[in-house]
């Protein structure tokens, strides 16, 4: 299964002086934040169901966003949300699951029963990852505090041997945690000098291979927004 690759120039970040672009005229729009991991999982998802014709990426500006996006767009007023049919609905892991439903491309979940309950479990498990995670850089030891979590992902990653990511091939599972995973790989490097994937080769090849996908490739982060967001807003 490989993703449709289009080659897309992104558009400029909206902010508190833009216009809102032609609201409900039946274009659909997915909203987000470049550098914002909830957002990039959806947009992966975007990307690899080949959809960029069919979505319109609304990047907003977060840390000076426009009015009429609370006003009129989402009241919950943070990315991503998705205006579609008339509607908008937000949430990252509901769109994940609302994309593969409602639109073509490449189904983003596997048909086997087994593969769709580990799939549940490690998103049942999502929220708890994070959290640890970022608990862990408080720690008076981070690395090792944090090492359960790591070490969860690559028992996860071992689970079916027909692919190197969560379910064998690429699924909404690895959308929902690639933004992650990349985030606390440049992060634990830059402030610890710690490797996650050190004794864990699973994580390593999971990193290599979803490095070769052309749907994430396009939503990758800037790793110096990272270091500086993280440590402005976890360390300080």
């Amino acid at each position: 299964m490989a993703s449709l690759f289009v080659h897309e120039i992104l558009p400029p970040e909206l902010n508190s002086t833009s216009q809102p672009p032609a609201l409900f005229d039946g274009t659909t729009r997915l909203y987000i934040n470049y550098q914002c991991p909830f957002a990039q999982r959806v947009w992966i998802a975007r990307n690899f169901k080949g959809l960029q014709d069919k979505i319109k990426l609304v990047p907003i500006d977060l840390q000076n966003r426009p009015a009429w996006y609370k006003e009129k767009v989402y009241p919950e007023n943070k990315v991503p949300s998705l205006e579609h049919d008339g509607k908008v609905i937000g949430e990252s892991l509901d769109l994940l699951k609302y994309l593969d439903a409602n639109f073509e491309g490449p189904s983003l979940l596997p048909d086997d029963p087994t593969k769709l309950k580990l799939a549940d479990e490690i998103i049942d498990y999502l929220n708890t990852i994070t959290k640890n995670l970022y608990s862990s850089f408080k720690a008076e030891d981070t690395v090792k505090a944090a090492a359960p979590e790591f070490d969860f992902l690559e028992t996860a990653l071992g689970k079916f041997e027909d692919g190197p990511f969560f379910l064998g091939q690429f699924s909404q599972v690895d959308a929902a945690l690639a933004p992650f995973i990349e985030r606390f790989s440049v992060f634990f490097k830059a402030q610890w000098g710690y490797d996650i994937t050190e004794g864990r080769p699973k994580l390593a090849t999971f990193i290599q291979e979803i490095e070769k996908i052309d749907a994430y490739k396009q939503t990758k982060a800037d790793p110096e927004h990272v270091i500086k967001m993280f440590r402005q807003r976890f360390l300080k």
